[in-house]
């Protein structure tokens, strides 16, 4: 099969589909590879290096996308490559369509094959491809919540862990799966104050018995949710129901009676944001304020640390490329289960109930397809 990896054109977006390690992955399997010039040369990976595990390169993205049978990513199809995408292409990305249906209707259009990382699960019924970039946003919501409440940066100026007859920081987290697992141990590591939610009671027992009390554990429901952003000075959002919107836990009205200088990080924003006053930001311009309270809402946080989010993913997303690559698009979701979970779009078809629901398509089951 031919793959191509395209350059990353989102906004202050470095990272790249496939590291050279994973194309000799790939190469060694009698796959071809052509990788954009200069894709990975932001965080250290060469065009020599790619050529060293048998890649080829190209000049531009045009050129990748017409030669290419699969196209690996890692953010979504910006308008420009989805206008390149041809029918039954494969692309294996991050896609996150419930909350986009401009993207959604340029995929239906090109009859392409859409594999979204987010919602291909694993034997444990997790999200393997999403768990790592979700480890990376968990931890970087705090580093990104302790910047913006310094009083330079538009906060109340506090420091996260306190000093000495100082009380440390109130910090909220929706949320305890990855997301807020991960920013939990951050918050904890630096000496704050934190309060998780979320409505697995099974989880917050077990955040209780490793954490005991250096932890608050709060069951979710609006009166909880209420009570603790209210109080708190900084709110992370890591709610996720896989491949739907994000529902909205944080009412304009909470936010309206919030800390001024108090911070949110929505790191559901991705799928639409958990707070009612969210919109997509953009690393060039992170933040925003509604009723004196700052938003940090970047979409693509991971991005922040390209090199390490490429790693990560990549050890995530290499199996099933070479699922994909050795055996057709096909065979290798009749094989897997957990791979087909992953087909959002195909054919002009949606394939995932919750994105044909959130835009109001008809769904299509995605063994339909693979007669």
């Amino acid at each position: 099969m031919k793959i191509g990896v395209p350059t990353e054109i989102k906004n202050n977006e470095y990272r790249v589909g496939l590291t050279p390690a994973s194309v000799r992955e790939l190469t060694a399997r009698g796959h071809q590879v052509l990788v954009q010039s200069g894709a990975g040369r932001a965080i250290g990976l060469t065009d020599e290096q790619y050529r060293s595990a048998g890649a080829q390169l190209a000049d531009d993205a045009a050129t990748v996308f017409a030669t290419a049978d699969m196209i690996v990513k890692v953010k979504e199809p910006q308008a420009a490559e989805c206008a390149m995408l041809r029918p039954d292409q494969i692309l294996y990305t991050y896609l996150h369509l419930a909350p986009d249906p401009e993207q959604t209707a340029a995929l239906v259009r090109s009859g392409a094959i859409c594999i979204a990382y987010e919602t291909i699960t694993g034997p444990g019924g997790g999200l393997p491809l999403l768990a790592p970039m979700s480890e990376v946003a968990g931890r970087m919501a705090i580093q990104a919540g302790a910047a913006h409440l310094e009083k330079s940066k538009g906060g109340m100026g506090i420091l996260l862990g306190g000093v000495a007859g100082v009380a440390a920081a109130e910090v909220v987290i929706l949320g305890a799966g990855i997301v807020g697992t991960n920013a939990l141990q951050i918050a904890i590591g630096v000496g704050a104050q934190v309060t998780v939610i979320d409505k697995n009671v099974d989880r917050l027992r077990q955040l209780d018995l490793v954490f005991g009390n250096r932890i608050k554990t709060l069951f979710s429901n609006a009166h909880s949710i209420e009570e603790a952003v209210l109080a708190a000075d900084l709110v992370v959002g890591g709610v996720l129901i896989p491949g739907a919107a994000a529902p909205k836990l944080v009412t304009a009205e909470m936010v309206a009676h919030m800390k001024t200088g108090a911070v949110v990080v929505d790191v559901a924003i991705d799928q639409g944001g958990c707070f009612a006053t969210s919109h997509a930001t953009t690393h060039d311009a992170p933040t925003f304020i509604v009723d004196g309270v700052i938003h940090y809402c970047v979409a693509n946080m991971p991005g922040a640390v390209a090199r390490t989010s490429t790693f990560a993913l990549n050890n995530a997303t290499i199996a099933h490329a070479v699922s994909l690559a050795d055996k057709g698009w096909k065979q290798a979701l009749r094989d897997s289960v957990h791979l087909r979970n992953g087909l959002n779009v195909a054919r002009g078809k949606v394939t995932y109930e919750a994105v044909a629901g959130a835009l109001g398509y008809d769904y299509v089951h995605a063994e339909s397809l693979l007669a």
